[in-house]
């Protein structure tokens, strides 16, 4: 209704906060060189959990400076430990959020079970007048290549497989290692597998057939390793007889090897990715998923509760979180070796500051003014 004519009981109450806006906007990421420390570039916040100032639960925040505790678990500066998804052992991760903890064991060995080689045999040699002879390789057949192989103890053994034409668009293969790294002893040379390869008049694998062996009996290790020596994809197989051996009428020369063996190792690093995969890095070479770090979303993150040393808690106004994958479904990505700075503007600020500091001034002035005027009225009374 109207107030005219009403008394007015209500003055200025002088300045006064109403409500304290919290702003998300994403700040620069500044380069630290630190692989634990964490950027985020994008929409979402970094999922902490455990006990900090007599709360426990989940809490949120974009600050990523993590370090790595004595038992691999990654953890913030308050201890609380960075969530994500466990990584499975046989590929992939999982769908639990879990602390992401890194194994500080020993990683332990793998003997190897396979051999891959990709190579030519040039389709110009001819077959060696010396038949095979394990004990003298190099006279009795046309090409070769070595290859490091590992036992069940992770030691290293050299393994050479020899290659000796044998007629037209046919090769024998010949795998040896030392005959004293294998029991029992043998002098020379221990022959551990032989086949046979056919080739297409063009130069495609038609086939390979082990004809003997292909297990080690390294001596102390687990007895009868086999391994797998894949020369291909032979067109008897049903492949195209093009991704492992060929034969051109160009020099024999491999093209890739590679075998999955290896010896133990100690954990030497860490490897962040984009979409949040730790891993571990060991001495010897290997790297191993640990898991993936999740990264949450909030319909209205601003207004997320203050938990102190730049942490928030969720509240029946923000809403409850949707957790995933880092850099999956619209939520941030991961930059390691990074950390987001203020996200204030100080130019802004600094021009703010200098308007206020104007408006304080002309109000000053009004004061003064005011008070120099009451003072001329009290003397104009005297």
């Amino acid at each position: 209704g109207s107030v005219a004519g009403q008394k007015m009981t209500t003055g200025g109450a002088g300045v006064r906060m109403v409500r304290a806006q919290q702003i998300f906007t994403q700040g620069a990421l500044t380069n630290t060189g630190v692989t634990t420390d964490l950027g985020l570039s994008g929409d979402g916040f970094f999922v902490v959990a455990g006990t900090m100032d007599g709360m426990t639960g989940q809490f949120y925040s974009r600050a990523g400076q993590m370090t790595l505790r004595k038992d691999g678990m990654v953890i913030n500066p308050q201890g609380l430990e960075l969530q994500g998804y466990a990584a499975l052992p046989g590929g992939g991760f999982g769908s639990k959020l879990t602390g992401i903890q890194v194994s500080t064991a020993s990683l332990a060995p793998r003997s190897t079970t396979e051999m891959k080689v990709v190579a030519n045999l040039d389709a110009t040699e001819t077959t060696p007048t010396a038949p095979w002879d394990p004990q003298d390789p190099a006279a009795t057949s046309n090409f070769s290549t070595s290859m490091t192989v590992y036992d069940s103890l992770g030691n290293a053994h050299q393994t050479e497989i020899y290659f000796r034409k044998t007629g037209p668009n046919t090769w024998e293969y010949h795998g040896l290692v030392d005959g004293s790294e294998v029991t029992p002893v043998v002098a020379g040379n221990d022959e551990w597998v032989t086949g046979q390869l056919t080739f297409t008049t063009d130069g495609a694998l038609q086939s390979d057939t082990v004809t003997a062996g292909g297990t080690i009996d390294f001596t102390g290790a687990t007895p009868g390793q086999a391994i797998t020596l894949d020369l291909g994809d032979p067109i008897s197989g049903g492949g195209t007889g093009q991704l492992g051996l060929t034969q051109y009428g160009s020099p024999s020369g491999v093209s890739s090897q590679q075998q999955d063996g290896y010896t133990s190792g100690e954990l030497s690093g860490l490897d962040i990715s984009a979409d949040g995969i730790v891993s571990g890095i060991y001495t010897n070479g290997e790297t191993v998923a640990a898991g993936q770090i999740a990264v949450a979303k909030f319909q209205a993150q601003t207004d997320l509760g203050r938990a102190g040393h730049n942490l928030w808690v969720k509240t029946r106004e923000s809403g409850e979180p949707a957790i995933g994958a880092a850099g999956g479904s619209g939520r941030a990505a991961v930059v390691s070796g990074t950390l987001e700075s203020s996200n204030v503007d100080i130019a802004a600020q600094f021009v703010d500051m200098i308007a206020h500091q104007r408006a304080f001034s002309a109000n000053s002035k009004t004061i003064q003014t005011a008070d120099e005027m009451l003072s001329e009225l009290v003397n104009l009374k005297r």
